[in-house]
């Protein structure tokens, strides 16, 4: 038997000497306790060394992936001869049915390889003996970098990562902008109570007072290009008659620079959800079709990646965000949540109270595939998102108009359509009694002997 060891130096095929030893793992430790032990057991038949830190990583991603790479083919060819046909054992079965098909190798994966293998790592400084020690974790050190940049240079999931951190940074935008609103229309307000209820609208509030400052400059500030012209007269009005303290110039100056600090983020925000609405027509245009652009980044971000939430069934899509609620309803024994993240979606947003669940089970069904077409497919095509989105839309309309429509065509729908078109033969009896108009005397009942004895006794 041969065993293929691969290490970050190079490929080790080794001779196990004694194949009874594989056989009987539970005290295979102790024949490698050290390097001499370990030499009985197994034999170096050869070693292909790397050149550099390039080959190692190639020969290291085609592990991961389970191809063969270039070397490994090398080594291997040597190896085949066609007189002996001994047994591979591999760590890998992916890499053992890639070799296998290439070489007619029969290889061998187990539980017992695993455990010669861990073996083998125990004493593989001594067993290739070539090497010193120092340059073999060099170059486990350097295949690490390599390797680690590698992924992060080819993961398939790092487009995800810019909407994920993109709507990760607009929930908190929003956080802080309610913060700093409030913040501003409290401290303002002990100077113009009156203007938080006359300005509803939190941007033109922060507009106001950061190009008027005080109630008195009001009157003569032309607010036309930030509220309607009536507002503005109500705005002026109450500005004379306010009863609102007075503050200082630097007081006012401070508000003013938090009002700044607001107008820039509410910018930065805007600027950010048009950048997150255009990567996720690019990333997931099938998903931003059905649910929104928001709704579907959110998705992404809970579940991790794109790829992670076309793995999800519809179930889980639809309860996505509200883990809390169902464990809590699973342990109080209530009723499970019928919705999540999925809530905030404009069909299920504009169902009835009664029809948001069956909304939101039907969008949940449709969204997982549309995160499915545009996780796998190779196309960004956008017709499944806007087919199932017009066929969902007049659903909901057959439901809120009270159809009694089939939702989905079934076996039982279709069997009640051909038995429209089934003759089936009815026998009637007649019956005279119902011919009679004559009102039926009901027969009196006679009574028992024991009453007639009783009645006769005086």
């Amino acid at each position: 038997m041969l065993v293929l060891y691969e290490t970050s130096a190079g490929y080790a095929i080794f001779k196990l000497l004694d194949e009874k030893k594989l056989q009987a793992t539970d005290n295979l430790f102790k024949d490698f306790e050290s390097p001499a032990k370990a030499n009985k057991i197994l034999k170096l038949k050869q070693f292909s060394k790397f050149t550099d830190t390039t080959d190692a990583l190639a020969a290291t991603t085609a592990a991961v992936e389970g191809k063969v790479s270039k070397q490994l083919k090398k080594v291997l060819k040597k190896l085949v001869l066609p007189d002996v046909q001994e047994k591979l054992l591999v760590a890998d079965a992916k890499l053992g049915g890639a070799i296998k098909e290439k070489f007619n190798f029969s290889c061998l994966t187990n539980s017992n390889v695993q455990e010669l293998m861990r073996c083998i790592r125990s004493q593989i400084n001594g067993l290739l003996g070539e090497l010193p020690e120092k340059e073999m974790t060099a170059m486990a050190l350097g295949l690490a970098h390599s390797l680690s940049r590698y992924k992060l240079k080819f993961s398939p999931d790092k487009v995800d990562t810019m909407i994920i951190q993109a709507v990760s940074l607009l929930d908190d935008l929003d956080k802080e902008l309610n913060n700093y609103i409030m913040r501003c229309r409290e401290w303002y307000g002990w100077h113009f109570p009156e203007l938080s209820k006359l300005v509803t609208d939190n941007t033109a509030y922060i507009k106001i007072v950061q190009q008027v400052g005080t109630r008195e400059k009001m009157i003569k500030s032309d607010l036309s290009e930030i509220i309607p012209e009536e507002l503005e007269a109500l705005v002026k009005e109450a500005a004379e008659i306010s009863m609102g303290t007075e503050i200082s110039d630097e007081d006012i100056d401070n508000i003013q620079m938090l009002c700044i600090e607001i107008l820039a983020m509410i910018t930065h925000r805007t600027s950010l959800f048009e950048y997150l609405k255009s990567r996720m027509m690019v990333i997931a245009p099938n998903l931003s079709i059905m649910v929104g652009e928001l709704i579907g980044a959110r998705l992404i971000s809970r579940a991790g990646s794109l790829v992670n939430l076309s793995k999800f069934p519809a179930s889980t899509v639809q309860l996505l965000g509200s883990e809390k609620a169902l464990f809590r309803a699973l342990k109080t024994k209530r009723d499970t949540p019928k919705y999540g993240l999925i809530y905030h979606a404009t069909l299920v947003g504009q169902a009835s109270t009664k029809n948001k669940g069956k909304a939101a089970r039907m969008l949940a069904a449709k969204a997982s595939l549309a995160c499915r077409v545009d996780a796998l497919g190779e196309d960004g095509n956008v017709d499944l998102g806007a087919e199932h989105k017009a066929k969902l839309a007049s659903r909901m309309r057959n439901l809120e108009e009270g159809n009694q429509r089939r939702i989905s065509s079934g076996g039982k729908g279709s069997a009640k359509k051909h038995e429209k078109f089934q003759f089936k033969s009815e026998v009637a009896q007649y019956e005279p009694e119902m011919d009679s108009t004559l009102p039926v005397k009901k027969k009196k009942k006679r009574p028992l002997v024991e009453e007639v004895g009783e009645s006769c006794k005086f």
